[in-house]
């Protein structure tokens, strides 16, 4: 079994005796027991100032885009790092007087977009220059750490889903993107990563032998993030990602689609590694609430095979070349940006929502990307923790 960097340090907090000590964590700080990390570390005489908890809140009881109000109580104080805002994303500068280390622990699903790593992002900003460590506990990417996949994010499209400079699916554990991330913004930072011990480049979640904790309200599953660096392009979209239904992100639909007829259009493409099995589903909540709605459900059938980016976005230019006049790429706010479609921000560019509109080929909009896949996949060795 993979022992995590909580695991790690459990064996030993001599290095945070007399310290005062923040965290930044959700319900996936557990130990293969399933024991909460703030627990362990008060019965072991850890002084716990203050938790910081990401989007969706500490126990993730609130939906995308929500602002957290619930806060459980814990014993000590605890902080909201997602409100109606902004600037609600920042700590608050009184929050950080009196903290000596700030431990970060959560786990992450490997793709861009996910916030939790983007609010580890911040707070290194935020603490930089100031007396403070980072101690990052280090977690399994569940997508594996060898395929990267989709286009490297282009600053003036930075946002709460895109602000490290990585491909969507990047490879990387939360330890290794603190490094690359210090380096790149050159933050003045005391870093300290508590590595995992058994954990493999090569694995998925699956052999790790760790329990599953839904990190979010909508990843219920190891098979949910796989197919999420994908298909988290359908928020951008008037489709239903899935979102009210038992398999969100696996399932995806809209009223005005003939599932056939989409699963056939997807399968000229040549994706390897996916099946498209034409469905009907009713949402519960969300886009199309209490509607029957025709879509797709995706079964992977290869994990080495299988590309999620160029999936997604084959699945969005298949709908728009059956529905061109229904399809629509969605404007508004999202994750607090007015001005730039949410399709664009998750994608990384503008491009790949044009060239969809213009009727590019698939494997053309995907040849797009593979320049940056090369260029990183160099990149991030520099930050590689493990073999």
């Amino acid at each position: 079994m993979v022992a995590t960097g909580l695991d790690i340090l459990l064996r030993n907090t001599e290095t945070l005796r007399g310290k005062n000590i923040g965290l930044i964590v959700n319900q996936t700080s557990v130990t293969p027991e399933l024991q909460y990390s703030w627990s362990l570390l008060k019965e072991r005489g850890v002084r716990l100032k203050r938790i910081f908890s990401p989007e969706h809140g500490l126990f993730a009881t609130e939906q995308d885009q929500i602002a957290v109000d619930y806060q459980p109580e814990l014993g000590c104080e605890l902080v909201s790092l997602y409100g109606a805002s902004a600037e609600s994303l920042l700590p608050d500068p009184s929050m950080l007087q009196n903290l000596d280390i700030i431990l970060f622990d959560i786990q992450d699903v490997g793709s861009r977009y996910y916030t939790y790593v983007n609010t580890l992002a911040l707070f290194m900003e935020a603490v930089s220059g100031m007396d403070i460590e980072i101690m990052v506990l280090d977690r399994p990417n569940p997508l594996g750490g060898s395929i990267v996949e989709g286009p490297l994010l282009e600053p003036a499209l930075r946002s709460f889903v895109g602000i490290f400079p990585v491909p969507v699916r990047h490879a990387m554990t939360a330890g290794e993107l603190a490094l690359l991330y210090r380096d790149f913004k050159k933050l003045d930072l005391k870093l300290t990563i508590v590595r995992m011990e058994g954990w493999r480049r090569a694995m998925l979640f699956d052999e790790t032998g760790l329990p599953w904790i839904p990190p979010s309200p909508n990843m219920p599953t190891v098979a949910v993030a796989e197919v999420y660096p994908g298909m988290c392009l359908f928020e951008g979209l008037n489709i239903s990602e899935g979102r009210g239904s038992t398999t969100p992100f696996q399932l995806s639909g809209a009223p005005f689609i003939d599932p056939n007829a989409v699963a056939d259009r997807c399968r000229h493409y040549g994706l390897e590694g996916i099946l498209f099995r034409p469905t009907w589903f009713r949402p519960t909540f969300h886009k199309f609430q209490g509607e029957v709605v025709g879509g797709i459900w995706l079964q992977v059938t290869d994990h080495d095979r299988f590309c999620s980016f160029a999936t997604g976005v084959a699945l969005t230019a298949a709908i728009h070349e059956l529905y061109p006049g229904s399809l629509q790429f969605l404007r508004g706010v999202y994750e607090f940006n007015d001005t730039i479609p949410a399709f664009d921000l998750l994608a990384g560019n503008s491009r790949i929502r044009t060239s969809i509109l213009e009727g590019c080929d698939p494997g053309e909009i995907q040849a797009s990307w593979l320049s940056d896949e090369a260029e990183f996949s160099v990149t991030k060795q520099a930050y590689h923790l493990y073999d």
